[in-house]
């Protein structure tokens, strides 16, 4: 399980654990794929809503609003804290509002890795994250259909108030994202299909939630 502390009173740790010290280097996830006792490959899904945005252009839409200079800190931190853990994605599904976009951006300048994924924007999680309870299997639908067997890590960058269902119902835990935070999840299975129907609602472990001001923890 990976273990953090953040001095933020919102931030997740694994099972609702915190840890007060750090000592020692971050524990890193392999390169290899993982498998469970039962031989099946994990499935690491990182749920992450962008981060900070400005209202101070009130003539741009929505879907067009910019990040603030906060926020675009804010995503490099995050950046270079999913990189400490070895959580870098394979495949990232964003959705194509501006802010979502600028999001990605400012975490590519900042960690190289996030250059080698596979990028595809998706204009329906603009739309589909406020919508009541259709996000988790929206999200589903969309990685099966980009995902491959040999892809083990996939992030999944949108909007609330579908990020955080879609965290809670897969997870089964209530889970609250701000701005810029990213849930952790992990399942098993011989490919994506397999472990979205073999976790199913609730089965997946929720590892912890990235912030900007989180400190990684041994």
């Amino acid at each position: 399980m990976l273990s953090f502390q953040c001095p933020s009173p919102f931030f997740f740790s694994g099972q609702n654990r915190t840890t007060t010290s750090c000592s020692t280097a971050p524990p890193r996830a392999s390169t290899e794929l993982t498998a469970s006792p039962s031989s099946l490959i994990s499935r690491r899904l990182i749920l992450l809503r962008h981060a900070h945005s400005s209202w101070d252009h009130l003539s741009l839409k929505d879907h067009d609003r910019p990040l603030t200079k906060t926020g675009q800190a804010d995503a490099a931190k995050v950046a270079q804290i999913l990189s400490s853990l070895g959580w870098l994605p394979q495949l990232i599904l964003s959705s194509d509002a501006t802010r979502t976009k600028e999001t990605l951006k400012s975490m590519q300048a900042q960690v190289d890795g996030f250059m080698e994924a596979n990028v595809h924007f998706v204009p329906s999680f603009y739309s589909i994250a406020a919508m009541d309870g259709q996000t988790a299997d929206h999200l589903q639908h969309i990685i099966s259909k980009y995902s491959s067997p040999d892809i083990t890590t996939v992030m999944c960058m949108g909007h609330n108030k579908g990020w955080e269902e879609a965290a809670s119902m897969l997870s089964g835990a209530s889970v609250k994202l701000k701005t810029c935070n990213a849930a952790l999840l992990l399942a098993f299975g011989n490919s994506w299909d397999d472990a979205f129907a073999m976790a199913g609602p609730g089965g997946w472990k929720l590892e912890g939630i990235v912030a900007p001001d989180s400190t990684i923890c041994v």
